[in-house]
């Protein structure tokens, strides 16, 4: 089996921000030269979440809207009065969803739907730079 690592830097809008990473994604699938196996993405952070979305204006609006209803971000959390910070909601909101995602490759393409893209939620309260790891594993 054959291992290979890539990173992807973005730089990130708090509160929900989306950002399409299936692009990149891609391309470090080709740079690996593996034809067939996985792709796992994975985001070193715990307010930011990985996940796939049909990336259109409306769902990009929807998601962060009805995590907000899930977690507010004005709400009471212990992580607030543990740290004196402000982004008790990012956490449960990313720990939701999850750090990381898992997609098939099939020659030297990720297999994702006609309508799913990879994208990377921010979760904090601020912008952030983010640098995902990339492991395309497969022969």
């Amino acid at each position: 089996m054959t291992v290979y690592t890539g990173r992807i830097k973005i730089n990130t809008k708090s509160d929900g921000g989306m950002t399409d990473v299936t692009g990149d994604v891609q391309d470090i699938v080709d740079s690996s030269r593996i034809k067939d196996g996985i792709t796992v993405v994975f985001c070193p952070g715990s307010t930011g979440a990985l996940s796939t979305v049909e990336y259109e204006p409306g769902l990009v609006k929807d998601l962060p809207e009805v995590m907000n209803r899930i977690a507010p971000r004005d709400g009471e959390y212990a992580h607030h009065a543990t740290w004196h910070d402000d982004n008790g909601s990012g956490h449960v909101k990313a720990s939701i969803i999850g750090p990381d995602i898992t997609v098939p490759v099939e020659n030297r393409r990720l297999l994702l739907g006609r309508w799913q893209q990879i994208v990377f939620i921010e979760f904090d309260t601020k912008d952030r730079e983010r640098e995902l790891t990339v492991k395309v594993m497969g022969e």
